[in-house]
C-alpha cells in the first residue's frame, strides 16, 4: 500500500511505538508483543496489529517482535533512518524555546539554520542567526529539507513563499494562519490554542 494511503493517525502512532520501542531497548528488552505494546501507549493490540499490517508483515504469531527490527522497520516507514536538514524562522518567544531545547530535534533531524529579522549574529549551539532575506542563498549550499514557520501570522505566508522558492518541500507552521503552498508541498500546522480548547473539553465534562 502507498505511503499517502496510510491514514494519517496510522503515522502519528507509529512514531508513538518508536519511542516506546527505543525506551525496552535501552532496558535491555529483546523482544515485544502487541499486548506490550499496547500497555506502553494505550493503543489497543488490535489496532498495533493493524497498524503494522499496513506495511507488511512484522513478528511472530505466539512470540512476539523482535524489538530491534521492528524499531528499524518503524524508522525506515516514516523515514528517520536518515539525517533531515531543518531550518526554523522566528526567535519569538517560542521560536526561541524550540531552538533551545535539545529534545525538539532529534532522531535524525538536525537543526541547520536558523533564521529571524533581529538578534542577527547571535549563537545557538554550532549555529548563528541569519537574517531572513539571506535564505535562498544560504539555502542553496545547506540544502534544507524541512522549514519552521514560528513568525507572526502576517509575516508567515512570507517566509512560507521564501522556503518554497529555496527548495523546502515540508513545513511545520505555528503561525496561526492557513497558509497557501503548492500541492507538492507538505505542511502540518500546529495550533496550540486548539490543543488548550480540547483539554478545556475535557476538563469541563468531567465537572
Amino acid at each position: 500500500m502507498k505511503k499517502n494511503k496510510i491514514p494519517e493517525v496510522t503515522i502519528m502512532r507509529l512514531s508513538s511505538y518508536s519511542r516506546v520501542l527505543n525506551d525496552a531497548l535501552a532496558k535491555g528488552d529483546k523482544i515485544i508483543s502487541s499486548k506490550g505494546i499496547s500497555a506502553l501507549t494505550g493503543v489497543s493490540p488490535d489496532q498495533v496489529r493493524k497498524d503494522f499490517a499496513y506495511f507488511g508483515e512484522f513478528g511472530v504469531r505466539g512470540i512476539g517482535y523482535n524489538i530491534e527490527e521492528l524499531k528499524n522497520n518503524i524508522s525506515k516507514i516514516i523515514g528517520t533512518d536518515r539525517n533531515w536538514k531543518v531550518a526554523i524562522a522566528g526567535l519569538g518567544h517560542l521560536g526561541g524555546s524550540l531552538v533551545s531545547y535539545p529534545g525538539f530535534l532529534t532522531r535524525g533531524f538536525i537543526m541547520a539554520g536558523i533564521f529571524d529579522v533581529k538578534n542577527i549574529g547571535e549563537k545557538y549551539g554550532n549555529l548563528y542567526v541569519e537574517h531572513i532575506d539571506n535564505f535562498e542563498t544560504i539555502a542553496k549550499k545547506v540544502g534544507f529539507d524541512l522549514g519552521i514557520i514560528v513568525v507572526p501570522k502576517e509575516f508567515a505566508q512570507n517566509v512560507a513563499d521564501i522556503m518554497i522558492k529555496s527548495g523546502i518541500k515540508a513545513i511545520l507552521n505555528f503561525a496561526p494562519i492557513m497558509l497557501d503552498v503548492p500541492e507538492n508541498v507538505e505542511i502540518k500546522n500546529v495550533d496550540l490554542s486548539m490543543f488548550l480548547e480540547m483539554l478545556s473539553y475535557y476538563m469541563s465534562i468531567k465537572m
